[in-house]
């Protein structure tokens, strides 16, 4: 018992950390690099990283235990903290960036293996996505107001980065937390998991993705201060952590929760081209709609880290895609049609949603 506490408390430390690390870079752009492409390939080469480990990683902690994993990812996080604390050059912090993105991805897929193969996963899963968001808001709010007070856009990376060694040296204590050994070849569970789950993934990418949209549109759309933007976006993220706490608490149907989510999100879309206080209604459902998926993909805990991994992948390529494709459309169609298309985009999930399963089925072994 004490050592499930004491991985659960690595677990998310860690988490926090790494969020918190990935978002820390956000407010100080300006000061590694000069022009907006520059800045968007630093903001986008760590989701590229994610997106590319978190689905081996998954199935790494499926073979061989989340513990490793875990560690590998943490390690590659601290790493990559300490080198940025020194980086100078764009192109070598893109690079660091996608390294920490596969650090991230590593650690993402085993962590919450590690929490869906619990008995409890649906109540962790709250306490987990809470830290998360939390990483995120407080990675933003430290790192500018440090930049700001000391004239130094790196102190906020080295805080975050000693948070990170702090959750690696720990992790010295996670349990290994094994499950079966995975007897049909990897190929075939993926292609299994991802045929079956098909509109499931779909949900995570579109519906995640939406908060990435909003998020990268609204600097120039609505030409605001950046403390006024850093508080916005904080208050999406402030808004998942209640949602993630409450709902995680709650007995709960996932598949109409996440079609009546999608319905909200793309209104969510909409109020947002009016009012920030979009960012509050869609942090909020994006909390509901991540618990709802996680606690549909519980059903098979013989590959938690494989189904894990796919989840997050689907969710960082949302991340990926989605806000270029409607910064694309602000270009070409100005805001309202890039806000219109993304809310479209949310609703033909209540759609396809109807078409998931009840619970992912188990491969044939």
């Amino acid at each position: 018992m004490a050592a499930s506490k004491a991985s659960l408390v690595i677990v998310c430390l860690g988490i926090f950390a790494v969020m918190a690390l990935s978002n820390a870079i956000v407010p100080v752009l300006p000061a590694f690099a000069g022009q907006s492409a520059w800045q968007g390939a630093i903001y986008a080469a760590y989701f590229f990283g994610a997106s590319v480990s978190t689905l081996p990683g998954g199935m790494l902690a499926d073979r061989h235990g989340t513990a490793p994993v875990i560690r590998a990812g943490l390690l590659i996080t601290v790493a990559t903290g300490v080198l940025l604390f020194f980086a100078t050059s764009p192109v070598v912090v893109i690079v660091l960036r996608g390294c920490e993105g596969i650090g991230a991805g590593l650690f993402v897929a085993a962590a919450l293996s590690y929490i869906n193969s619990r008995s409890d996963h649906t109540r962790m899963s709250g306490y987990y996505m809470a830290m998360l968001n939390l990483g995120l808001v407080l990675g933003l709010i430290v790192a500018g107001w440090f930049a700001v007070r000391f004239a130094e856009p790196v102190l906020g990376i080295g805080i975050f980065t000693l948070f990170a060694l702090v959750a690696f040296a720990g992790s010295a204590v996670t349990g290994n937390s094994l499950v079966s050994t995975v007897r049909m070849r990897d190929t075939a569970i993926v292609s299994a998991f991802v045929r079956d789950n098909l509109w499931l993934w779909y949900s995570a990418v579109v519906l995640v993705g939406i908060t990435g949209v909003v998020s990268s549109l609204y600097p120039k759309f609505s030409g605001e201060a950046p403390d006024t933007l850093g508080l916005w976006i904080a208050g999406m993220s402030i808004a998942t952590i209640v949602a993630v706490l409450v709902v995680s608490r709650i007995p709960l149907h996932p598949v109409p929760i996440i079609r009546w989510s999608a319905i909200f999100m793309a209104g969510g879309v909409l109020l947002a081209y009016v009012s920030p206080l979009g960012f509050i209604v869609l942090g909020a459902l994006a909390g509901v709609v991540m618990i709802a998926q996680m606690v549909f993909l519980a059903g098979v805990p013989d590959h938690q880290g494989l189904l894990m991994g796919l989840f997050s992948t689907a969710s960082y390529l949302g991340m990926a895609i989605l806000p270029f494709v409607a910064g694309v459309i602000a270009d070409m169609g100005g805001f309202l049609a890039a806000f219109v298309v993304t809310a479209i985009l949310g609703g033909t999930v209540v759609v396809t949603t109807g078409w998931c399963g009840r619970q992912p089925p188990h491969p044939a072994e």
